[in-house]
């Protein structure tokens, strides 16, 4: 079909163009038919100018106009002129004027789509996932993928001018199980074998610093098959970084950089560095949650040294067990029901919490039901040291360390919700540092690596390997953004001989280790300078930029929770035949 080409896009038309002749393509976006002029809203991913088709100017235009629906793409050529007084639109770019249609072609017609392509839709997101190509249309989805186009751009950038080199490192590589499942491609040509998709290019950016290369990046593609959620797919983008003789300030100081280039060209907001920085013991204390959110307070404390010495068994039995009694104070909610209380007791009773102990604070005293276990001599030493005032709430939780902080890590975020505590235009970003090296799974009686089997413990806690690794400090770090973990990374381990200590703390033996790593372990006999590095979840800092609730939305074609495709229809059967070459036969 002939159809003239565009001079310009539906975003660029201003006054200046009045009295130019013009030719325009897109989608029809709205049509209306007023007392014989037709008016439509011409749109593509530039924006939207409105174009008249009046009889007086063209029938023969005119009524080819009146076939014209949502969807259809048109060209339309015709003349810029400035709209009649008390018409104009103030909400488009293209408001101050609309193009007089001389001449209409009909590129291609459209069915009825099953929603309304706008920026605001009451719609599952199933069907959005289904029709995503109808979805992509709606300009916030096209803001956003634009916006994450920039970050590509920022990213190349800032990396390149700091001498880091891009590196593309195998889509098919070994199966080196660690964390999550991986994904496996079978061998048609190695019968029996398979490769994995990568969960990262961990040990291959390592080798990278082994071969000299000592700024490495890459914008690379990881898979995960694991069980999903709003801020996971089984496919997502790293921003993977790796760089040689260099300690955690260093690197720090490097992200930083990036971060700051994000905000100022994706927020427009300049943010200052270096970042603020806590342990992983403070985070876990102070916010219960080893990614704090640090736009509102509601920090906790710690009333163990009170209350061990307590009457309340409840308290100081746990306390006499190595646990903890902790909690924080809620402003303001002193005047909370029972039935309100009940609805957090149950809260936290769901993360397996025995109970939670509340605590009203008035005028006249403390009101709680443990009151006469504790007495009033404990309830005011827990008060005064809480800080807590009149009209404020108490809420306790007695458990073992890590799941007390853990109980009332997810309590603070709850309450902070119910009270609107959280400031959505606030961003906080910060360092957490000094993470366990270690964490003993008893499901499988053995310890596993808080990060991964290749990161560095901290030189003072060396000797902790020895005798107590369960104490030994990894050299990791992860950066915080808003109670998210937007990157990680660690100093990574250099040496062969401390790196077979690590593999056999974690239960890898000599020969699963040879068998897995042995390329990294053998690259490592020929000199590995130190090297550390990071990586970036790029979906999570983009969803985050754009103010969205789900990393669905800044990627182009996601799947759902379930791992699925909707609008192909993947994963899908395959024939016998391409099994057969596979030498694989299903059960």
């Amino acid at each position: 079909m002939q159809y003239k080409k565009r001079t310009h896009t539906c975003g660029d038309l201003r006054a200046q163009h009045i009295g130019s002749s013009v030719t325009l393509t897109g989608w029809v976006d709205i049509r209306r038919d007023l007392g014989g002029v037709v008016f439509i809203d011409l749109r593509d991913r530039y924006g939207k100018t409105q174009v008249v088709f009046n009889p007086q100017t063209n029938s023969e235009v005119h009524a080819l106009a009146g076939e014209l629906r949502s969807e259809y793409v048109i060209s339309v050529s015709g003349t810029v002129q400035r709209r009649p007084e008390g018409t104009l639109n103030a909400s488009l770019v293209t408001g101050e004027i609309d193009v007089l249609a001389g001449e209409l072609t009909i590129i291609t017609r459209a069915d009825t789509p099953p929603f309304p392509i706008e920026d605001s839709i009451d719609v599952q997101e199933e069907t959005r996932l289904k029709y995503r190509y109808l979805d992509l249309r709606r300009a916030p989805m096209q803001k956003n993928l634009i916006s994450r186009h920039k970050m590509y751009l920022i990213t190349r950038k800032y990396f390149d001018a700091l001498k880091f080199v891009e590196v593309e490192t195998p889509v098919l590589m070994k199966s080196t199980p660690e964390g999550a499942r991986d994904y496996l491609v079978p061998s048609r040509v190695h019968h029996g074998r398979f490769y994995a998709l990568p969960q990262s290019p961990q040990t291959y950016k390592q080798i990278l610093m082994v071969a000299g290369m000592d700024r490495y990046f890459q914008i690379v593609k990881c898979f995960r098959d694991e069980d999903l959620r709003a801020d996971r797919q089984p496919e997502f983008t790293q921003i993977d970084v790796e760089m040689s003789f260099v300690d955690e300030p260093d690197i720090m100081s490097v992200v930083e950089g990036l971060m700051a280039e994000f905000f100022r060209e994706i927020c427009g907001i300049s943010i200052s560095a270096p970042f603020a920085r806590m342990t992983y013991k403070e985070a876990m204390e102070g916010y219960g949650s080893d990614k704090p959110d640090t736009r509102f307070d509601l920090k906790f404390s710690d009333v163990s040294a009170i209350v061990k010495g307590a009457p309340f068994k409840v308290f100081s039995d746990n306390v006499a067990k190595g646990g903890v009694v902790a909690g924080f104070v809620a402003p303001g909610c002193g005047a909370y029901t029972r039935s309100q209380l009940d609805v957090l007791t149950d809260f936290t009773k769901k993360l397996g919490a025995g109970g939670l102990v509340w605590m009203r604070v008035t005028e006249a005293g403390i009101e709680t039901p443990v009151e006469k276990f504790l007495g009033k001599e404990f309830l005011e030493q827990i008060r005064g040291a809480m800080h807590a005032s009149p009209g404020d709430l108490i809420l306790l939780v007695s458990d073992a360390w890590s799941k007390t902080y853990a109980i009332l890590g997810a309590l603070r975020l709850e309450l902070a919700r119910r009270l609107n505590l959280i400031n959505e235009k606030k961003f906080n970003l910060l360092w957490v540092t000094d993470f366990p090296m270690f964490e003993y799974d008893p499901a499988e009686k053995r310890y596993v690596a808080v990060h991964h089997p290749f990161t560095s413990p901290k030189e003072e806690d060396l000797s902790l390997l020895d005798t107590d690794p369960a104490r030994a400090r990894a050299r990791a770090y992860d950066l915080v953004l808003n109670g998210s973990e937007i990157a990680g990374g660690s100093i990574r381990i250099h040496d062969r001989d401390l790196q077979s200590k690590v593999f056999g703390l974690l239960g890898i033996s000599p020969e699963e280790a040879k068998k897995k790593f042995g390329f990294m372990l053998e690259a490592f006999r020929f000199g590995a300078p130190p090297h550390g590095g990071i990586a970036f979840g790029f979906d999570r800092i983009c969803m985050i930029l754009n103010g969205e609730k789900s990393i669905r939305d800044v990627i182009a074609f996601p799947k759902t929770t379930s791992a699925m495709s909707l609008m192909d229809d993947s994963p899908s059967d395959v024939d016998a035949k391409q099994l057969a070459e596979l030498h694989i036969k299903l059960a």
